[in-house]
């Protein structure tokens, strides 16, 4: 298969998976483009919103229409370290002898969806940190693989709902996307009632299985990035630093930290991922541009300033994409 079917492949695979997942999720157009465009670059994706929006019906879609093992983890106030990654177990033997035996938790599939994720404690939040950036977890003395491809969809209500943990830094950097998921308008939840409130049930079709997924996911890496391209995504990313030579003026007034370098990996991938889905074999300034916000929100820490007046990181992300110039020679000018 020479590139250009390969091309074709990809977008036709795209548009069959939101075909699919349409006829259940109603609108959320940019969170469900969000989502496969993390799946197909290979990471995970925070879905954050409040109660009764779909984002657990999302993922549960998701899960419908992928050919892969998928496990649903609710996180809540008592959930501990073994129910997730699992335990030691006694178990007698045919001969009447006793051994300890490893009962594998529901980590242990393809798909996660990690429900309410905040709302368990930090130490129960930390038993994922390993799986999600080595796809393996250390258990009962032992290192064991996970299936791949592996991924974690976690859902979060907002931070200032009553009976939440705040997901620390280091876990909200290893997601790929944090994706914000709105109320819908009046004619989404006049479509929404009249699809649940009916006999009628959506049926959805599997279309794509692991192997297939991961060969997709490797004609993602092999898409090239320019080299102007790519330090348009350096200095993007650069420009959150606040106190430092390349900082825009609003990571100097509102940040206490910038991205990490993981922020620039995801502009690129993501930018290749979409370039894909446009019939494109190359990165355009405007793909990073466009993953930028669902790319950075996470892993830009604001200070008391910006808290105390309000400020919001997508709002600083936007300006930054402003005030960051397309062509480096305008920055050396």
């Amino acid at each position: 298969m020479n590139t250009e079917e390969q091309i074709q492949s990809f977008r036709e695979t795209h548009a069959r998976l939101r075909e699919e997942i349409g006829k259940v999720i109603v609108g959320n157009h940019e969170i469900v483009e969000g989502t496969l465009i993390a799946i197909f670059a290979g990471g995970h994706v925070l879905l954050e919103g409040v109660p009764g929006l779909g984002k657990t019906l999302l993922v549960r879609t998701l899960s419908e229409v992928l050919d892969l093992s998928f496990n649903r983890i609710q996180f809540t106030p008592d959930l501990m370290p073994a129910d997730i990654l699992g335990t030691n177990l006694v178990v007698e033997n045919p001969d009447g002898r006793r051994e300890f035996q490893f009962q594998r938790g529901p980590i242990f599939a393809h798909l996660i969806l990690a429900d309410e994720i905040n709302r368990a404690t930090p130490k129960t939040q930390s038993a994922l940190l390993e799986a999600m950036q080595e796809k393996q977890v250390t258990a009962a003395g032992e290192i064991r693989k996970l299936a791949e491809p592996f991924f974690v969809l976690a859902t979060q209500n907002p931070i200032d709902q009553e009976g939440t943990y705040p997901l620390p830094e280091a876990q909200l950097d290893r997601f790929f996307f944090k994706l914000l998921v709105d109320y819908p308008s009046a004619a989404e939840l006049t479509e929404v009632l009249n699809r649940t409130t009916e006999s009628a049930k959506a049926q959805v079709d599997k279309v794509l299985d692991g192997a297939n997924l991961i060969e997709l996911q490797k004609l993602v890496r092999e898409v090239p990035v320019a080299t102007h391209v790519k330090d348009y995504a350096v200095r993007l990313v650069l420009a959150t630093h606040p106190k430092s030579e390349t900082a825009a003026p609003i990571a100097n007034q509102y940040l206490r930290f910038g991205s990490s370098p993981r922020g620039g990996q995801t502009l690129i991938l993501a930018g290749k991922v979409r370039a894909l889905t446009q019939g494109r074999f190359n990165v355009s300034f405007d793909d990073l541009q466009t993953a930028a916000a669902a790319a950075l929100r996470h892993r830009l820490i604001l200070n008391f300033e910006a808290e105390a007046e309000g400020i919001t990181t997508d709002h600083i992300i936007t300006q930054i994409l402003q005030d960051v110039p397309r062509d480096a020679e305008a920055v050396n000018a």
